[in-house]
């Protein structure tokens, strides 16, 4: 199984006056056109998905719409609670084991959330330090998830170099 963890792309900022609920921050122009890019890097580097599973809230929504548009996948987009910023990745990681059968899985969701996922499935220590940046992508695989929980990290890139690759 692969695991593709996103980060949400670049939203409009917290504080806004318009968007007083955290949940209903869409992102930004240049958020847009730069997971646009992310999705294009993506493609090109053969990443394909069976399922995108992501967080409710609207920027994570229009962050997994993208992907799934540019990505031109046949993927499922479903969302879970346990992808909200301060979902509990245990949660998320038995949802997993319980609802999805897939072998290529994109996650997009929020920090802290996503570097302690990573860190549970790489170390089985929430607390390992990782810097996942916005629209950056973390690719883990594993065998099973449902005893060991454990995962190998196979690359984590920057939306920097995500975005040269899709423009190329």
């Amino acid at each position: 199984m692969n695991l593709y963890i996103i980060r949400h792309a670049i939203a409009i900022d917290e504080g806004t006056p318009e968007y007083d609920n955290d949940s209903e921050r869409p992102l930004s122009d240049k958020g847009k056109k730069k997971m646009r890019q992310i999705a294009r890097g993506l493609r090109a580097l053969g990443v394909d998905f069976d399922l995108i599973l992501s967080s409710p809230y609207l920027r994570a929504k229009e962050t997994a719409e993208i992907l799934a548009e540019v990505s031109r996948t046949k993927a499922d987009v479903a969302f879970s609670e346990n992808l909200i910023p301060m979902g509990d990745p245990d949660l998320l990681i038995s949802e997993m084991n319980e609802k999805y059968s897939a072998n290529s899985i994109a996650l997009i969701g929020h920090e802290p959330h996503l570097s302690s996922l990573i860190s549970l499935l790489v170390s089985d220590n929430a607390s390992l330090d990782i810097t996942l940046k916005k629209g950056g992508v973390c690719r883990l695989s594993a065998d099973d998830l449902h005893h060991t929980r454990k995962a190998t990290l196979e690359w984590l890139i920057t939306p920097g170099i995500l975005v040269e690759i899709g423009n190329k």
